[in-house]
């Protein structure tokens, strides 16, 4: 069970049948997506495919796992996670990004690898939002553990309004993290059903 629930969840559930859903004043979202995933996947094998993701995401896994931040789930080439729950913390902001970071990093590192041997790559696009969700449990079958709200909605947006090899954050999380990276304004960007959102560049760790 704790490999699909928070343990706090999964204690929960043990304990009393249910688990119920809970606000979260502050948490920070991440959304990633393989950029030319379908390219990449015409020219594997299933089985070539699915080696690679597991790969990739396995990864992905470990990066989280060292900042304390939640894996929520994976859509078929999109991976989604979240800091600062079901545990709150202060952090959540400057892990996520520093996650993000390292993400980025290594899909660059592999790409590289991969095209030294000719094989087919993944590029990412990587994007954070910071605010309100309400997380809990449906089904009742496969548990999923699952976060909603504009916040999810937004972080989304910046995922699909970023760019290949960058960490692209909005407004409102680079007004909490300001001080500790170096960044590039991209200025307002339009997204889709959100009207224009200030976005920025992770660049580095200040």
């Amino acid at each position: 069970m704790l490999n699909i629930l928070p343990e706090e969840t999964a204690e929960e559930l043990k304990a009393t049948g249910t688990a119920k859903a809970k606000s979260f004043d502050m948490v920070t979202v991440m959304f990633t997506d393989f950029k030319n995933f379908t390219q990449a996947s015409e020219k594997l094998t299933p089985e070539e495919l699915v080696h690679e993701i597991n790969y990739c995401y396995s990864e992905f896994d470990k990066i989280i796992t060292k900042y304390n931040i939640e894996k929520i789930k994976t859509i078929g080439d999109s991976y989604m996670c979240a800091g600062g729950l079901p545990v709150t913390n202060a952090t959540h902001p400057e892990d996520v990004i520093k996650a993000g970071l390292e993400m980025q990093d290594f899909i660059i590192r592999h790409k590289e690898e991969r095209i030294k041997l000719d094989q087919p790559y993944f590029d990412l696009r990587l994007g954070v939002h910071t605010g309100p969700v309400v997380a809990g449990i449906v089904g009742i079958k496969k548990f999923a553990y699952d976060i909603w709200g504009d916040t999810v909605n937004t972080a989304s947006r910046m995922e699909s309004s970023g760019a290949i090899g960058k960490v692209n954050i909005s407004g409102t999380t680079y007004e909490i993290v300001k001080d500790k990276f170096i960044f590039t304004h991209r200025g307002k960007i339009e997204a889709k059903n959100k009207g224009q959102i200030d976005m920025y560049f992770v660049e580095g760790i200040a």
